[in-house]
């Protein structure tokens, strides 16, 4: 029985023609699925639903989402995130898989949980420090960057965040001189400086955040040879809170924050990261930018 299933033509292009077709006919889709953005279930008979491929080196794995929450489209990641992503799946549901073609991950839909207006004080989820393309003062050392996710309301509204600390000194690529430069960067990236935590940023060309099956992955950054590439990696992936994801599903988009090292630390409370957010921005030290979702 033909699904209600979207093929987008960069998916179609990476499984080929005569896998998507199959895909099309219910050949090769589940009647239902776990939504890979959401986390709830949906039915490809009655539920228009995307196709997400994850890409890694060597491994493809095929993932089904509402089509509310994001469109059809190929997500590149690392071949340590994709296995872990597999064994996510495998654990919660056994996949289909076939030699030449992309395991598939039980898709599905469900409806969004709104967000409350105001949040109580919850706990700041620091997710650790990952590795960075930005480059630290000191030669021969890799910039750490350190990342807490937590709810930061703009007026009245919760917007899943990530505040981006390193921790220590960032300067461009080639300097020795130990001078911080990690904002400068950023706004050479087209990060703008907060006056107010109240505004929400403007969405970033080309930027995103890829959080798939609950978890956050990376924050990838526009490719110079065209596509994503990642800015920041988790070495796993980490979990994020219900109320981040929910907040980050039903926006379609995630709010980055970045201040230099030293300027915000990790924050036990959303309150608590909020009141920290407030100094840095009144000494004018943080950048933001709305990052798009990518893959949730």
């Amino acid at each position: 029985m033909p699904r209600m299933l979207d093929v987008s033509d960069e998916v179609r292009s990476e499984i080929g023609d005569d896998e998507a077709d199959r895909l099309l006919g219910g050949d090769r889709a589940p009647d239902s699925y776990e939504c890979t953005s959401c986390r709830t279930p949906g039915d490809t008979h009655v539920e228009p639903t995307s196709t997400v491929l994850f890409v890694g080196d060597e491994t493809a794995v095929l993932a089904f989402a509402h089509a509310r929450c994001i469109p059809s489209q190929v997500v590149p990641v690392s071949e340590e995130q994709l296995a872990g992503a597999v064994r996510s799946i495998s654990q919660s549901q056994p996949g289909q898989s076939r030699p030449g073609g992309p395991d598939f991950a039980a898709p599905a839909a469900v409806p969004g949980t709104p967000v409350p207006g105001s949040p109580a004080p919850t706990p700041a989820v620091p997710v650790g420090p990952g590795p960075s393309a930005a480059q630290p003062a000191a030669a021969g050392q890799a910039a750490i960057l350190g990342i807490t996710c937590g709810l930061v309301l703009h007026g009245k509204v919760g917007h899943a965040s990530l505040v981006v600390e390193p921790t220590g000194p960032v300067g461009r690529p080639g300097s020795t001189s130990g001078e911080d430069e990690f904002l400068d960067l950023l706004q050479d990236a087209g990060f703008q400086p907060v006056t107010d935590l109240d505004e929400t940023p403007d969405q970033l060309p080309g930027w995103s955040v890829l959080v798939a099956m609950g978890k956050l992955h990376a924050i990838l950054q526009p490719a110079a040879a065209g596509g994503s590439t990642g800015w920041w990696q988790a070495h796993q992936p980490l979990q994020v809170t219900d109320a981040w994801r929910m907040a980050a599903s039903q926006l379609s988009e995630v709010t980055m924050y970045a201040v230099p090292a030293g300027m915000v630390g990790r924050q036990p409370r959303e309150d608590l990261l909020r009141q920290a957010l407030e100094r840095a921005v009144a000494l004018g030290q943080v950048v933001a930018a709305s990052l798009p979702l990518a893959g949730t």
